[in-house]
């Protein structure tokens, strides 16, 4: 305390002068509206500025919470799409004049190859979470690959850049049907083989699912026309196609269940029996 008070002693003028010069600022602002104006906007730009800083800080701090919300919301979106109903609680029921046709579960890639011939992909969900062989997985920019194994907390999907993957797809603008399949070679180009001759294609046509298999709703996103040409017959093209999808860079994926999957496969069975 005695310091305190010797402090005070000592530098007296200087505090003396400090509390005049407050003062002093204070009656100016006070009685003039042009300096007063200007002591507020200051005053707002600083402020602004350090709840600006600190919003930023915590918005990063948050930015987790934030994804998975995305995720969440993206989820409940395709539902919506790929149902056709509108949701209603958080276990996917849908109003009585819609019946379920796909459950989409979201999954994190933990793993992922694209350089090999033969590519696969590792994500955080498994049987315990309903992952079963030969689902669908797509992520935001369309077509991923198929569940090819799992295990209890985790599974491996066969990529879309693996030369032994098969999927069934589509222009958008005609129908004409193909199958889509991968080179080995650029990681951003497969290939779209059987496309009728007679299909009109360009440039820059969009390749979407076809829907011909229980695997994969109709409709998802895969890639543009980059360029095309006829097979020595004359009668099919073979489409390059440019994926949405950065195969290199997937992060968060839906996983695709069927849940007339059993029931159509059975009907077809007993067909070709």
């Amino acid at each position: 305390m005695q310091q305190i008070i010797n402090f005070l002693i000592k530098e007296k003028n200087f505090i003396l002068f400090l509390l005049l010069l407050i003062l002093s600022v204070f009656f100016t602002v006070q009685s003039n509206s042009y300096h007063k104006t200007k002591f507020i906007n200051s005053a707002n730009w600083l402020s602004g500025g350090i709840y600006s800083k600190t919003n930023s800080i915590s918005d990063y701090f948050h930015l987790k919470e934030d994804n998975i919300h995305l995720v969440e919301e993206n989820k409940r979106l395709r539902h919506i799409l790929f149902n056709g109903g509108e949701v209603k609680t958080d276990s996917i029921i849908l109003d009585s004049s819609h019946i379920t046709k796909y459950r989409f579960t979201d999954a994190l890639v933990i793993k992922n190859s694209y350089s090999k011939q033969n590519n696969y992909l590792t994500i955080n969900k498994g049987k315990k979470h309903g992952v079963k062989q030969d689902m669908g997985v797509i992520s935001y920019g369309g077509v991923v690959g198929i569940i090819e194994n799992t295990s209890n907390g985790y599974s491996v999907i066969q990529s879309i850049l693996n030369t032994l993957s098969k999927v069934n797809a589509k222009l958008k603008k005609s129908n004409h049907f193909g199958t889509l399949t991968w080179d080995g070679n650029d990681p951003h180009i497969v290939q779209l083989t059987d496309i009728p001759g007679i299909a009109p294609v360009k440039v820059g046509d969009s390749i979407i699912s076809g829907g011909m298999s229980t695997i994969f709703p109709e409709n998802i996103l895969i890639g543009t026309v980059q360029s095309f040409e006829l097979d020595a017959s004359g009668n099919y093209y073979t489409l390059q196609v440019k994926l949405f999808n950065d195969m290199t860079s997937i992060n968060h994926v839906f996983i695709i269940e069927n849940l007339n999957k059993e029931e159509i496969q059975e009907l077809e069975n007993s067909v070709d029996e």
